[in-house]
This record gives C-alpha cells, structure tokens and sequence, in this order.
C-alpha cells in the first residue's frame, strides 16, 4: 500500500507520530519505515546514509537579516513543515486548500495525491553565517574554513557559497521540488536563494542493498563508498566526534558540495580503451582493471606485459582511494544533472557532488588536490561551484534545526 498526501491532509500529527516512533523504536536513517516514509527525527540527519533515492533539489540561501531571533523562528517552522512534508503531508494541515479562500494557502498543492516518496530534508550552514547574526567566533568550526583552491578551478561566485542549505532527496522529482519551494516560500524576508541544484540518477550507493550506478561518462560511480552498513567507516570517517570543535557539532557532519561540469562531447570522441585506462576500471561490469568482479580490490602492485602499472599511476581510482590518501574515505551521495545547453551547441551536463564526512579540511582537501594535479579525468571535467556546510546531528524528539548552534 502507498500512503497518499491527500489522505494526508489534516493529519499532520499522526504523520509526524508516525516519524517520531521510527525514531524513538531506534531505527536508523537508513532503514525506511513502511509507505516510503524515512523517519525524520533520529540520532542523524535523514538523507546522508538513508539508502540514496533517484532525485534531488539542493538549495543554498543567504540570510537577509541580522537578527537571530527572526532566523530561529523560521528554522522552528521550516522544522515543522519539514516533519510533516517527509512523513507525506502538506506543510500546515490543510495547507493547499483548508485555508481562508481569500488568502493564499499555506502550501503550494503541487505534491497532492503524492505519495511520500522516501523524501529526505538535510539542514547544514555555512561559515558566512556566524559572521552575520553576530555569533561567537568560538563557535565557527575549523573544519568549516573555505576550500582552498584547486588546480583547474572555474568557480562561479554564483553558484558557490551560503549561508544555509537543504538538501531535498526523493524517489520522486515533484515530491523534492515541492520541499525546497515551500521552504523557500516559507523564508522571504529572512532568506533569499542564492543558488540551486536539481539533479537526477543517483551517483551513488550508500547502501550495500543498492546496486552501483553510472555516471553520465557510463562509469559506475563510488564502488567502495563508504557504506550505512559500515559503522567503524561512518564514525571515523563521516560523523563529528566530540572534541573535533564546538560541542554543537558533536553527531554532526559535514557536506561539500561542488558542481562538476563534464565536457561529454569530449568524451564521447575518446576511445573506450583510453576511457577504461583514464578511470582505471572497466566499463562494463565495472571491475578494476586486471579483476574481473565489480568488487574485487584493485591491486595497484600489478603490471602488464610490458611492466608499467595495469592500473596507471594518475587513475583515477588509484588517486582517489583510500590506500593514496593514508586511509582517507569520504561518504559521496551525488547526482547527475543536464542543465539545458551553453549556447554554444554543448551540454550543459555533469555531475553534483555531494559528500559527507568528518572533516573536509583532513579528507576532502587532499583527495581534490590530489585528483586536480594528476588525475587525467580533469582534461574533460571543470568543477564550476563549490559550498562547505555544517550539518548538525539529527533531532531527537524536539527541537529545531539549528536550535544546538543558536542556543549555544
């Protein structure tokens, strides 16, 4: 059976109930309960190792006033309408069309008659805001610092940067769009957009239940992505540990966001071994070069016939893993995106990479520098936007996002 919304409607407390037992029951983030639900309130944030749904809306948005006390109203609500959109409702009961006929309604009806479609909301702020409400430098995070950057940058102060961000995750592309715009709606006056993301086809798998997809160079994507089953990899690698910064982090995590322009016409013309030695797996079942299984570790000792490396030294795989980076791992949850044309009869299409993980500055830096000054791929890629956000811990059975840092 699908839960609908319009069943739904009015019933915003038995939804949010529905969530609250999820949580309080102890079911992780990553097992959905029944009727596509994933429970909101947990020991994390839903939509980081919740098993990657198909669509995604990512919105970053500045903050328009200096005062602190407007923005934790706004977070109160956003949280409210929040619990009640991922449990399968509108944002207030009867919000679409329960309210004064003269009035505009408290929600924008798109998602009635929708089912909840695993919908994810993940909540996570930016170092510029600290600055801006007036916040003890204390509390900023080390690790939170601004991305140096990389060799072959193109970023677009447009598309990079901000003050708040929610990620919106569904089965459903409408279901996540109607997230992100009622949220949006709900901040006029307190917040403004300043960049946005859709994306589709998941990147990849945060769970050994889900199969590896491809990339839209065909490729399958995060092999060895650290996993919801893992949990040594999730604690040492994604989620603040107490002691790390400021004690309003602790169970946290951290997301980089960086928009990958992938020059596909490019590739295209490029020959599949070529494309295969570049990645340093095969194409089709995914397998590091020399193996034949999709999973089978790479062996980076191996040579060839004629005694170079079977998997080349500026692979990508091999710059990227964990035994290059002294153990590093990142947790990824990406998606691909197709944003129309350039004008110029190319694809505007690539990749938006999402990671989460325990401290950028220690994981993502080096990885990103390493893959930018030798990685052959970056000869058809440009990383065109780029964001750092703190994602506090999930909400246990009240509270509001952000309510650990403002009421610190």
């Amino acid at each position: 059976m699908t839960l609908s919304r319009r069943r739904l409607l009015g019933a915003g407390a038995a939804a949010v109930g529905m969530g609250a037992l999820g949580a309080a029951c102890g079911a992780p983030a990553a097992t959905p309960v029944p009727d596509g639900v994933v429970p909101f309130r947990g020991e994390h944030q839903a939509g980081i190792v919740t098993p990657a749904q198909d669509r995604l809306h990512f919105v970053s948005l500045d903050v328009v006033t200096a005062d602190r006390a407007e923005v934790a109203d706004l977070l109160r609500r956003w949280t409210a309408a929040a619990e009640r959109m991922t449990a399968g409702a509108e944002t207030t009961p009867g919000g679409a069309t329960g309210g004064n006929p003269n009035s505009p309604p408290d929600d924008t009806g798109e998602a009635l008659g929708l089912p909840p479609a695993a919908l994810t909301l993940t909540f996570g702020v930016g170092a510029s805001l600290f600055a801006k409400l007036g916040l003890d430098p204390s509390l900023v995070p080390p690790a939170l610092a601004a991305l140096p950057p990389f060799r072959g940058d193109q970023l677009d102060p447009a598309l990079s940067g901000g003050d708040l961000c929610v990620q919106a995750c569904s089965d459903d592309p409408q279901v996540a769009v109607h997230a992100v715009r009622n949220l949006v709606r709900m901040g006029f006056g307190v917040t403004a957009v300043r960049w946005s993301q859709l994306g589709f086809g998941r990147t990849s798998s945060t769970s050994t239940s889900q199969a590896t997809p491809r990339n839209l160079f065909g490729f399958k994507d995060g092999t060895h992505n650290v996993k919801a089953e893992d949990p040594d990899d999730l604690r040492e690698q994604v989620w603040v540990a107490p002691g790390d910064g400021p004690a309003w982090l602790d169970g946290g995590t951290y997301l980089v966001a960086r928009r990958i322009r992938m020059h596909v016409e490019i590739w295209d013309r490029t020959s599949l071994a070529e494309q295969e030695t570049i990645i340093g797996r095969t194409k089709g079942v995914g397998a590091p070069l020399g193996g034949t299984a999709e999973f089978d570790l790479a062996d980076y000792a191996a040579v060839d016939g004629t005694g170079e490396p079977r998997i080349a030294q500026n692979a990508h795989i091999r710059l990227a893993s964990a035994q290059a980076l002294g153990g590093v791992k990142i947790l990824r949850r990406g998606y691909n995106f197709v944003d129309g044309s350039d004008g110029q009869g190319h694809l505007d299409a690539g990749l938006f990479f999402v990671a989460f993980m325990r401290d950028p500055q220690a994981q993502f830096v080096p990885m990103q520098r390493a893959l930018a000054d030798a990685d052959v791929l970056m000869e058809y890629i440009e990383h065109t936007g780029s964001a750092v956000f703190a994602c506090p811990a999930g909400l246990g059975g009240g509270g509001y996002w952000g309510q650990s840092l403002l009421e610190a």
